[in-house]
């Protein structure tokens, strides 16, 4: 039990309180001024300090790529089939990572892993949360989204080995191609399920099984794609087969702004601390973020990890607001709103009674580069103390 006190508390979703608040088994229990502390609770005295919901990344590849591990460590993408749905991240992140303690010990406690965009399809997505040692026991929800990938990496990959795909239509057809046959195959096993002996039932198929959830919208195709007419194709593709859809990356967003708001699909956007390293990212600029936010979309900011190490996500959100993204859209852009997006958000994403204790408590205001963490608590753990400041 964790009762934290005197502390200005950001709840996100319902404002700034002077609150204390009640921890027991990893939930908020209580939020309040008249909360008696149990004896046997720890007590952290947030005078002076800001109590934040702990930060979430909604498009990382951590502990798919090992910090410092080269290729051993690399186990993002599979390059022998432009086409991996059924690839899921679960047996390839290593949580015993350096990355992860970064991630704690810069406020971030939930992320997004993804595989990487070598593939057309490359697989699903998992939202776990930072701290851990088995992967199993880190998991929020799995899947959470399917990942597809426009524009240079595919073309990149498969192309110079004169592999399809090399162009733009032929990425869109595979994409198309793959979710015709598992509407095919789905069909088929809904049939099958009214015959008695269900003998038309199709042969277990791994790549179509797992296209099934985004078929059901259950889970939305996450669209990697920097250029606008990326995303125009993901977004004509998700209607054709009436598919949730996040446009991941939008580096060209705040060229189209006016179309991708008319759309109103969600939008994770990032990196963009980082350099123009291909003919996509052209139009890269942090501006992108607070136009796309100040027009009425409510996004997700990413690092994209490990392209900005994981632990600067606060910092990204502080760099988009000195260029014009509003600070209260920032926060959300890192807590609420990717919660939303990944289907996560009546467990995180902000500090309400009854959700996962994933609480950080900062020295100051956590988008300026001198702040620091003092406590980040994940699922009601004390899991990161700063011994230098406390």
């Amino acid at each position: 039990m964790i009762f934290i006190k005197n502390g200005t508390v950001n709840t996100v979703t319902k404002g700034i309180i002077n609150s204390d608040i009640l921890i027991e088994n990893k939930k908020i229990i209580e939020i309040g001024n008249e909360i008696v502390a149990p004896l046997d609770a720890t007590v952290i005295d947030a005078k002076g300090c800001l109590v934040l919901p702990g930060f979430i990344d909604a498009h990382t590849h951590l502990g798919l790529w090992e910090d410092g591990m080269g290729a051993e460590g690399a186990d993002g993408n599979e390059q022998t089939d432009p086409v991996t749905p059924h690839l899921n991240p679960i047996d390839g992140i290593n949580p015993m990572d350096i990355n992860f303690t970064e991630a704690v010990e810069g406020g971030i406690t939930s992320v997004c892993t993804t595989p990487g965009s070598a593939n057309v399809m490359g697989g699903q997505c998992i939202a776990i949360k930072t701290f851990g040692k088995r992967i199993d026991k880190m998991i929020i929800k799995n899947p959470v989204a399917a990942k597809i990938a426009f524009g240079e990496n595919p073309k990149g990959i498969y192309g110079n080995d004169d592999k399809t795909p090399q162009t733009r239509m032929a990425i869109a057809a595979l994409i198309r191609e793959n979710l015709k046959k598992a509407k095919e195959y789905l069909d088929q096993i809904e049939k099958s399920e009214f015959e008695e002996d269900g003998e038309n039932k199709p042969e277990y198929d791994i790549k179509y099984e797992s296209l099934i959830p985004v078929l059901k919208r259950e889970i939305p195709l996450k669209a990697h794609a920097h250029r606008a007419d990326d995303m125009f194709t993901a977004i004509r593709i998700a209607k054709e087969f009436n598919l949730k859809l996040t446009l991941d990356h939008c580096t060209e967003g705040h060229l189209v702004v006016d179309e991708l708001i008319d759309e109103g699909y969600p939008m994770i956007v990032g990196p963009s601390m980082t350099e123009r390293s291909k003919i996509e990212l052209r139009n890269l600029t942090f501006e992108t973020a607070g136009i796309l936010s100040n027009s009425g979309s409510d996004i997700c900011l990413m690092t994209d990890h490990p392209v900005i190490p994981i632990q600067y996500l606060p910092i990204c959100a502080g760099i988009a607001i000195k260029y014009g993204m509003k600070q209260e859209r920032a926060l959300e852009a890192i807590t609420i709103n990717p919660a939303k997006v990944l289907g996560i958000e009546d467990r995180v994403g902000s500090i309400e009674v009854g959700k996962d204790a994933d609480i950080v408590i900062w020295d100051n205001n956590p988008f300026e580069i001198n702040s620091h963490v003092l406590y980040t608590i994940i699922d009601g753990k004390i899991v990161y103390k700063n011994k230098n400041l406390i």
